[in-house]
């Protein structure tokens, strides 16, 4: 094992989202937690003690980095990143999902890597996978 140049305390992960509320909306619904903030511009969410799940409007990164980056409205609907979120009940995070209407990709099968593992899609295309080892 290397050392590592410097420690990482927490992660945040950022989403780039068309509609916060509405991102905002599902997100609630589907983690059964309320956002830990919410202002105009950023939505966040306290996974667990290390992770945070934040959305912010395609606008608000767009303008933040200017013309360094392509605006995300351009890459609307297409996944471009993918969550894969270990539960601890995959079945009872599956029929959830359902319950809430999320847009079901594939059910919980057995992986190669050995997880089970089921497929969802939120609003703006990105890929929620919840998964459980066996």
């Amino acid at each position: 094992m290397t050392n590592q140049l410097f420690s990482i305390d927490t992660v945040e992960l950022i989403l780039f989202v068309s509609d916060q509320e509405n991102s905002t909306k599902f997100y609630a619904s589907l983690f059964d937690l309320e956002p830990c903030l919410y202002v105009t511009g950023m939505t966040e969410f306290q996974i667990n003690s290390h992770i945070k799940l934040g959305l912010m409007p395609n606008d608000g990164i767009a303008r933040l980095l200017q013309a360094n980056i392509e605006h995300p409205d351009k890459a609307q609907g297409i996944p471009k990143c993918e969550l894969y979120l270990h539960v601890s009940d995959i079945h009872k995070a599956f029929t959830h999902a359902l319950s809430v209407g999320v847009k079901e990709l594939s059910p919980i099968l057995e992986r190669s890597w050995g997880d089970f593992a089921c497929y969802f899609q939120d609003p703006d295309g990105h890929i929620i996978a919840f998964a459980e080892r066996q």
